[in-house]
């Protein structure tokens, strides 16, 4: 089963995003992502939405971060992004009536439930300014050199 990896790929832009002076095109966050730039539109006209990015049109234009990082959470990108599922694993339903799959699901979907709650507690916890702290210290423990385009293959 594919695993959903738009917000890890949201949150890398966005932190892309914050490293550079000025405007990002699509097209250069795309580079960046080793995807196409209509990707990269799609997920930002989604964020833009949400006030998180601006974009401007023109020569010199591109997309631009449009808050503090310090104050958005994991768990508002992740909200952005439709709230995607979180766990691959669900409960067999194939026969509702029976009183041991009952019993699973119950215990299951407690765990499940529980899981999710935990996880999306965390991600509030979590600021794309401590991402960008983070990032920081691993670039500075390499002595800062690669550049930043070059950062995919450290």
């Amino acid at each position: 089963m594919r695993r959903d990896s738009r917000l890890s790929g949201v949150l890398h832009v966005l932190l892309h995003m914050a490293e550079q002076a000025g405007p990002q095109t699509s097209e250069t966050l795309a580079r960046a992502m080793n995807t196409n730039p209509v990707v990269i539109r799609r997920i930002m006209a989604g964020l833009r939405d949400q006030g998180f990015v601006r974009s401007e049109k023109g020569h010199g234009g591109g997309w631009t971060i449009a808050v503090d990082l310090a104050t958005i959470t994991l768990r508002d990108i992740y909200d952005a992004l439709g709230a995607p599922e979180i766990l691959a694993m669900g409960n067999r339903t194939d026969a509702p009536g029976c009183l041991v799959e009952q019993a699973v699901n119950a215990a299951l979907g407690q765990a499940f439930d529980d899981a999710e709650a935990l996880l999306l507690r965390r991600f509030g916890e979590i600021t794309l300014a401590q991402l960008s702290a983070d990032f920081h210290a691993r670039f500075a423990r390499l002595g800062g050199a690669i550049p930043l385009e070059n950062a995919h293959e450290a």
